[in-house]
């Protein structure tokens, strides 16, 4: 995304915080980290394991960022020794960000019936949505009142989306977690939203099934007639997470290109979408 010119000022300046789930400069946790430092934030990252390290550690660097902290969201050491960190570095933090999400490849094919494991089904809510519940509470812990929490989900927590079978049922676990969070944290001013993203072409959605058909269906029918752009995505959460978004909490919030509000699409596009 190196050609994407992010707006810059100061809605974030002299704010701290922490994004989770950057996998590569593809991710849209890396957008929105690129919208949050052109806006003035600190920033601090997450990482699992020295081959991510590899990826994140340049990227971080370019934002002026020194603080990577490696963590596991299942393993409650590292997630202690995460928080830990910041509030060593920093004492207080103004916003986190969670893009963490995981189910099985041989999860994510097929008839959700047949594919779905016990294991599969347990692994998918503990990362994809439990993780924010955790996330949440170590974060408010150390977050200043008036803070902002932001998670990442997809329509597929509204509606049936082939293939995304378990991961769809994740979502819908961690929209509503995050009116849960909202409706705790609300007194203390901290806001907790959701960005509901349209399709876009990371490594999360290359582990989906039939995702080239995904990325045209969605062009055809959306009300834009485009696919979701990384830089929409990043817009919103900097509202969301700056001081625009006063009185914004327990939302889910479309950046989509409208695709969530059409209820039938046009015959001409789709059907050039369906045919090609």
């Amino acid at each position: 995304m190196a050609e994407q010119n992010f707006p810059t000022g100061n809605l974030m300046k002299g704010k701290r915080g922490l994004i989770m789930g950057v996998a590569n400069k593809n991710s849209i946790a890396w957008a929105i980290a690129r919208q949050l430092a052109a806006q003035g934030a600190e920033i601090a990252f997450t990482y699992q394991g020295e081959a991510l390290l590899r990826r994140v550690g340049p990227l971080a660097e370019s934002v002026g960022s020194d603080i990577l902290v490696e963590c596991d969201v299942t393993n409650d050491e590292t997630m202690d020794s995460t928080f830990a960190t910041l509030k060593e570095k920093w004492g207080k933090i103004d916003f986190l960000v969670h893009a963490i999400a995981f189910a099985g490849k041989d999860q994510l094919a097929g008839s959700f019936i047949d594919q779905t494991t016990r294991e599969g089904f347990k692994s998918a809510l503990d990362i994809s949505a439990y993780s924010f519940v955790d996330a949440a509470k170590r974060a408010s812990e150390i977050m200043n009142d008036d803070g902002a929490m932001v998670t990442l989900t997809y329509l597929g927590s509204e509606r049936v989306i082939p293939n995304y079978n378990v991961m769809g049922v994740a979502k819908a676990a961690l929209e509503a977690c995050t009116r849960y969070i909202a409706a705790d944290l609300g007194p203390r001013g901290i806001r907790v939203n959701a960005i509901s993203a349209g399709p876009i072409k990371t490594l999360a959605a290359a582990g989906i099934g039939s995702g080239r058909h995904m990325f045209k269906f969605n062009k055809a029918a959306s009300a834009m007639q485009d696919n979701t752009d990384p830089l929409g995505v990043a817009g919103a959460a900097l509202y969301l997470l700056s001081d625009l978004g006063l009185s914004c909490t327990g939302e889910t919030h479309h950046v989509d290109g409208g695709f969530h509000a059409i209820g039938m699409p046009q015959e001409g596009p789709l059907k050039e979408a369906i045919c090609d």
